[in-house]
């Protein structure tokens, strides 16, 4: 038996609070939406993807940040998501390159940590 890949990363979310998850998840860093599946969707919560990489976002009764374990999720332009994050307001901390990787953290609306990494 071998593992695969990944099939999804979950981060938590506060409830309610769905138009935010859009407005970073979607809007900023360019993951399309995709709607849930109707089993599921009374949940809460929003699922996106680009590619093969899918991001659910899920809602947790008592919400708590990731401020330390995250989703590292590889990018093709680091430089280019940079600059939308920029001019979203979203600050992006540079992190220490590691070999043949460059790699940014940044915080989601509800302060879960991301990891943003291109190969170089």
């Amino acid at each position: 038996m071998t593992f695969l890949g990944f099939h999804h990363v979950q981060v938590a979310m506060p409830e309610g609070r769905e138009d935010e998850a859009v407005a970073f998840y979607a809007a900023v860093l360019g993951l399309e939406e995709f709607p849930k599946p109707p089993e599921l969707a009374g949940r809460g919560g929003r699922w996106f993807r680009s590619g093969p990489v899918e991001v659910h976002l899920g809602v947790e009764e008592r919400f708590a940040p990731a401020t330390k374990a995250h989703p590292a999720l590889l990018v093709d332009d680091l430089a280019a998501l940079e600059e939308r994050l920029r001019a979203a307001g979203i600050d992006a901390a540079a992190d220490v390159e590691l070999e043949g990787h460059r790699r940014v953290y940044v915080h989601d609306p509800f302060g879960n940590r991301l990891e943003l990494i291109e190969r170089t």
